[in-house]
């Protein structure tokens, strides 16, 4: 679980970005926000398929406004099929002088990515957990070791949602040349 706060202008492939960065996932993967039959991710560059709208041309703002809704789904990686929900819960005005995203409160390690989905994560922590399982030694080897489930990890969070503020920041503008 991840409380998080971001600015209601926030693009959908910039929230993408935040939940990637929410969970330490690496982006390797597709992904959809979905409202009920409208998905906002990555279009296919060629137009093979009819797939997602560009999420970068689509605002939370603009999403909310539009469907009414308090939750979009959101998928990631087609192949574990992560599936989650994105509530929210308020809309309050921006603080001034604070940067966003922001983590008001987390619970729980993410799973790692790659592990398999929900099943995968599933196995992967009974055979962190029993030294007799038949895999052990390979998933601490491929977690790094020491991979905690109820290690939410707030600070790593915390310091990524830092650069990914800096990242966003409006840079100053160049001062045109005189003619």
């Amino acid at each position: 679980m991840r409380h998080i706060e971001v600015p209601l202008k926030i693009r959908l492939d910039r929230l993408h970005e935040v939940m990637q960065t929410a969970m330490g996932w690496t982006d390797t993967h597709l992904y959809e926000l979905r409202v009920g039959d409208a998905g906002w991710g990555m279009p296919d560059p060629d137009g093979f398929y009819d797939g997602p709208m560009d999420a970068k041309k689509m605002t939370l703002e603009k999403l909310i406004d539009r469907t009414g809704t308090k939750t979009i789904q959101y998928i990631y990686d087609f192949g574990d099929d992560w599936d989650h929900s994105i509530r929210y819960e308020r809309v309050n005005e921006a603080s001034p002088g604070m940067t966003y995203p922001r983590l008001q409160k987390a619970a729980g390690a993410c799973p790692p990515e790659d592990v398999g989905g929900a099943w995968g994560y599933e196995e992967f922590l009974e055979a962190l957990a029993d030294p007799d399982y038949e895999q052990h030694e390979d998933m601490v080897r491929w977690s790094g070791g020491g991979f905690s489930a109820e290690d939410a990890g707030i600070d790593s969070i915390t310091d990524r949602f830092e650069r990914l503020a800096t990242k966003w920041a409006p840079r100053p503008r160049k001062p045109k040349p005189d003619m």
